[in-house]
């Protein structure tokens, strides 16, 4: 729309502009796995995994998965999804029927696709309310559209990576989608930390390691994102407010200019 109208205007419109993510969870091999367990259950699945920031994809060491997929089942056997007027409710249903219609029919996808493991969850009732219950799936293909596609419901699909992999795995992390939101990296190892922490500059506007995708807190960290996230102006911080300013350049002479000579050409 504001395309549309560019030569009405008098001046090039301001514009601010947050979407969706496709935001990962990272674990290397040297990561506390409990800690990274913990954080992609709370990341994943609060608020039924409507949050522009919520994991919705996990990179995960191969040869760890045992222990990792252990861990992550016994919390999430712990996750009670009802009504929000119950105390001990951790999430509840998806927002209206459109959502629940559009989350149903990428599970419908993921339970037809031979690619596809349902580790668990996929099922879903609106019978009362849109309840999706929390999915965790495991896919062969990394760029299979649920690990593009922002899905904004409670699924979080997973690829296990092999250790020697790292590298090709990083540029997966950083190729597989246009969003650019937020992302987490779980490991103990300082030179990683270092290096991916470069290495995926570029893979989101907001970035976490050792804690959750939705880590930020209103008002203490500045949130925004790049890609197809949006235009990465980061409210909550100070740059914000350079979008509602038009910044205005003066420079006064104290000392007049000697000559229209250019320096070279001067004597």
């Amino acid at each position: 729309m504001i395309g549309d109208n560019v030569d009405k205007y008098r001046g090039y419109p301001r514009t601010i502009g947050e979407c969706g993510g496709k935001n990962y969870h990272f674990i290397h091999p040297s990561a506390n796995l409990e800690e990274a367990a913990l954080g992609t259950i709370r990341s994943s699945f609060e608020y039924s995994g409507q949050k522009c920031s919520a994991c919705s994809r996990l990179y995960v060491p191969e040869n760890l998965w045992p222990k990792f997929k252990q861990l992550l089942l016994g919390h999430y056997e712990q996750l009670k999804i009802g009504s929000p007027l119950d105390s001990d409710t951790f999430s509840s249903a998806v927002i209206d029927h459109t959502a629940f219609n559009k989350i149903s029919g990428y599970l419908q996808y993921a339970s037809s696709c031979p690619d596809i493991e349902v580790v668990a969850g996929g099922h879903r009732d609106d019978s009362v309310g849109y309840f999706i219950q929390p999915t965790i799936l495991i896919t062969n293909n990394p760029t299979d559209k649920l690990m593009k596609d922002d899905i904004f419901g409670p699924v979080l699909c997973t690829y296990l990576y092999r250790e020697n992999e790292i590298e090709k795995t990083l540029d997966l992390v950083d190729s597989t989608t246009d969003y650019a939101l937020t992302g987490s990296i779980f490991a103990q190892d300082e030179e990683f930390i270092k290096y991916a922490t470069d290495r995926l500059i570029d893979t989101t506007g907001n970035f976490y390691v050792n804690v959750q995708s939705t880590g930020s807190v209103v008002g203490q960290q500045p949130f925004g994102g790049a890609r197809l996230s949006g235009t990465n102006d980061k409210a909550g911080g100070p740059q914000y407010t350079l979008r509602f300013t038009s910044p205005l350049s003066i420079k006064t002479q104290i000392k007049p200019i000697p000559s229209w000579k250019q320096a070279h050409m001067i004597d």
